[in-house]
């Protein structure tokens, strides 16, 4: 197996070939695959012949795979694989900047998603690179932020529990309850690289700890911009049996909505524990991390 990683920017994003996932993953392809995302942040495989099981099986070679989504219903059988099927019938929720599951006591490591049914055009998927936006940061900016934590919760995922007839406050409150929320370091520490990235999202940060609630906005409205920088980001036009895996840790995505009223199916598995790096001691702290 020779695993060829040919990068679609300077900043994030390559495209892997040189392996069948149809085929049983041997240890040495999981450690360079594992290799590879880590490098380029996100990796695409196209023509890829997958069923769930072998889908199922990618995400296992990768780290232990998440519990099954709170709010997105799965594929029959896979109760951990998502099934994200869109049109107007099924409008999406994620043409919005975001990582997964921030709000998650422990956070994913990975997504694995699966192109299984596109439109005839549209439907891409953009992720950029949380390293680089934390070195674009004006210093002064990135001074400011040293230090700060967010409150990250739900966001979105509130309108399943408010919306049709049953629902409710109560059901909201209840929902809030069990999912819970985060509280990050503005500026986190990765556990792999001990790199600085920026950890906070569109989607599920909503206030900035120790400060008023309008100059909470009014920062987190200035990081969230940070993310919207074509120089950090890679766009991927999905093709039949294409595949992209990201490190959620360091990167955010963001699925355009342009293809309506055609339908999208995609299949996503999470891997929720990175177990290369859990046995690793990493820097925890900025001034750890450049000693």
């Amino acid at each position: 197996m020779t695993l060829t990683a040919t990068p679609l920017t300077p900043a994030i994003g390559a495209e892997l070939s040189g392996i069948d996932f149809a085929k049983p993953i041997s240890a040495a392809v999981g450690d360079a695959l594992y290799e590879a995302l880590i490098a380029h942040k996100v990796v695409f495989m196209r023509g890829q012949d997958v069923a769930p099981a072998a889908h199922m099986a990618l995400a296992e070679a990768l780290g232990k795979v998440d519990a099954p989504h709170p709010v997105y219903p799965a594929v029959e059988g896979f109760p951990s694989m998502v099934c994200l099927d869109t049109s107007d019938n099924n409008p999406p929720d994620t043409d919005v900047w975001h990582a997964d599951l921030t709000f998650r006591a422990q956070p994913p490591f990975a997504s694995i998603l699966r192109a299984v049914h596109l439109p005839p055009s549209g439907g891409d998927t953009i992720w950029a690179d949380m390293y680089a936006a934390v070195e674009r940061m004006d210093p002064h900016l990135r001074a400011e932020c040293e230090g700060l934590r967010a409150v990250h919760d739900m966001g979105n995922f509130r309108n399943a529990f408010t919306e049709g007839a049953d629902g409710s406050a109560e059901k909201l409150s209840q929902a809030m309850a069990k999912l819970g929320c985060a509280v990050r370091p503005i500026i986190d520490i990765s556990p792999v690289t001990g790199k600085p990235f920026l950890n906070v999202n569109e989607g599920f940060t909503t206030y900035v700890c120790g400060l008023s609630r309008r100059a909470s906005d009014r920062l987190l409205q200035r990081l969230f911009a940070l993310v919207e920088h074509p120089e950090i980001q890679v766009r991927f036009r999905w093709s039949p049996g294409a595949i992209a895996i990201w490190d959620n840790r360091v990167t955010q995505h963001y699925a355009v909505a342009d293809y309506m009223p055609e339908r999208r199916i995609m299949h996503r598995v999470t891997v929720i524990e990175d177990t290369r790096a859990s046995a690793q001691t990493p820097p925890d702290t900025l001034a750890e991390a450049a000693a």
